[in-house]
């Protein structure tokens, strides 16, 4: 019988309602993770993905948290860490993509993108990595999309934001290696999810014939084929890997 990956880890995972977080959080239920599942607001899908996680034999603590925010990031790991006693991995998922002219952009809303897009892993990573110190172990995974890669037109608060965690992942890496704690980034390409801010896209889809037939692999991407590689770097498989990104994008930037 093959060994579960993730048996015995704690993983918090935040935009776990839906698309590519709801698929992580059920592929490390399979794996065998008890999860701590976060969502600013979509508490209805929230609970259902818990109860999937659960069908498959894991314990899941579902909760609302703004992850832009401090005090109730701090609050619901305590929460976490209440009911599991540690988190060994912590996947951030969660991204804001508004697209307009750089001129037009207001500054409260290139701050709500980066509080989303960079600071939620700030804010994250400083309330685990005290506790994965301790035990000497942990992983982070945090998803940015292409725009951690290349900038996209008229995009500059997400370019700029996403480039920032990468950075931000690299120095977490960096500093606290020497207590086995690993910190990596994944970055989707077109992946196939529900968009409901069609007004971030040109057409009110990036997903367009002419894109798709840049791509070598000649299709779009599924969100378990996403999830299947956070899986990878969550679990003691990547255990040489850190400061790293891996690109999920079918061959797009070849």
């Amino acid at each position: 019988m093959q060994q579960l990956q993730l048996k015995g880890k704690t993983a918090l995972i935040s935009g776990a309602g839906r698309n590519i977080g709801r698929q992580i959080a059920l592929t490390f239920a399979r794996e065998g993770a008890d999860l701590v599942l976060l969502s600013r607001q979509a508490r209805d899908e929230l609970n259902q993905t818990a109860q999937e996680c659960e069908g498959l034999g894991v314990h899941a603590l579902p909760l609302i948290a703004d992850v832009g925010k401090p005090e109730e990031v701090s609050h619901a790991v305590q929460q976490g860490l209440d009911r599991f006693g540690k988190i060994d991995v912590l996947v951030n998922v969660v991204g804001l993509r508004p697209h307009k002219p750089f001129l037009e952009v207001p500054f409260d809303e290139w701050q709500s993108v980066f509080d989303v897009n960079c600071h939620s892993l700030f804010h994250l990573a400083k309330a685990v990595i005290p506790g994965m110190m301790e035990r000497r172990t942990g992983s982070i995974v945090a998803l940015a999309g292409q725009s951690a890669m290349r900038p996209s037109n008229r995009g500059a608060a997400v370019t700029a934001s996403k480039h920032a965690e990468y950075g931000l992942i690299k120095s977490l890496a960096l500093e606290f290696g020497q207590y086995g704690i690993r910190a990596n980034m994944v970055n989707p390409g077109l992946t196939n999810v529900e968009r409901r801010n069609p007004e971030w896209y040109e057409g009110g889809s990036p997903i367009k014939p002419e894109r798709v037939e840049k791509i070598p692999l000649r299709r779009t991407g599924d969100p378990q084929e996403v999830a299947n590689v956070v899986l990878f770097l969550a679990s003691d498989q990547s255990s040489f890997v850190t400061g790293d990104r891996i690109m999920a994008v079918g061959g797009a930037y070849i």
